[in-house]
């Protein structure tokens, strides 16, 4: 009697660790699917409509059905190789959504690269972009993107405000020469060139081709 006792026990025990079995396995699929089929969703900030459309084709390739396998650094890494973007931030806001917020890059100047325009801009990356502005200057010659950006801290350094330079002349010697919007032209040595620039500004007024390769010395048209 004993017997049957201890075996009712044991088969009450089974039957009990084989159902609580079953529930937790059902129990973790139906969590495990639910998550899977949350939507994410991407927002974005910073941009217009057009250049969102181009960031969210880029990383549409991403597990975008489960926040929980969103690998943060290819998802910043897709976005830092976007020519646009200056900085950014990304916060996942859980379960669903994630924003971020980007500072779009400034436009400098347009540059002919291989039969294109291409703009500057203020992160140092050349950008083809359907961007238009007549207002910035126009460079001729192929220089470095490091080789603009010495010649723009040089002007905005000066008394010559940036929005005045009409267009850049950059020449294999890496000198520069400057065209204002009046159309007075300074030609600028490869050396002391802040010095030779701040020297050619004194005569600006009455002078419409100012030479201050020499040093020390200003070349006029007169």
């Amino acid at each position: 009697m004993q017997q049957r006792k201890s075996k009712k026990i044991l088969i009450y025990f089974f039957l009990l660790l084989v159902v609580g079995s079953i529930n937790n396995l059902n129990f973790n699929s139906l969590t495990l699917r639910n998550i899977n089929n949350i939507n994410i969703n991407i927002n974005i900030n910073g941009l217009d409509i057009k250049d969102k459309l181009i960031l969210l084709k880029q990383i549409e390739n991403f597990s975008l059905n489960n926040i929980f396998l969103i690998s943060k650094i290819d998802l910043t890494n897709e976005i830092k190789s976007n020519p646009l973007v200056e900085n950014y931030t990304v916060f996942k806001r859980y379960p669903s959504s994630i924003d971020i917020n980007i500072e779009k890059t400034k436009f400098l100047a347009k540059i002919n690269k291989n039969g294109q325009i291409f703009y500057i801009g203020s992160n140092g990356k050349f950008i083809k972009n359907d961007f238009l502005d007549n207002q910035l200057p126009y460079i001729f010659g192929n220089p470095e993107v490091i080789d603009f950006f010495y010649i723009k801290e040089i002007i905005d350094k000066s008394k010559i405000s940036y929005s005045k330079i009409k267009n850049l002349f950059f020449f294999p010697s890496k000198r520069w020469d400057l065209e204002l919007r009046d159309n007075t032209i300074i030609k600028l040595p490869n050396e002391n060139t802040n010095l030779a620039l701040k020297l050619a500004i004194d005569f600006l007024d009455d002078n419409k081709f100012i030479d201050a390769r020499i040093k020390n010395q200003i070349i006029l048209n007169d």
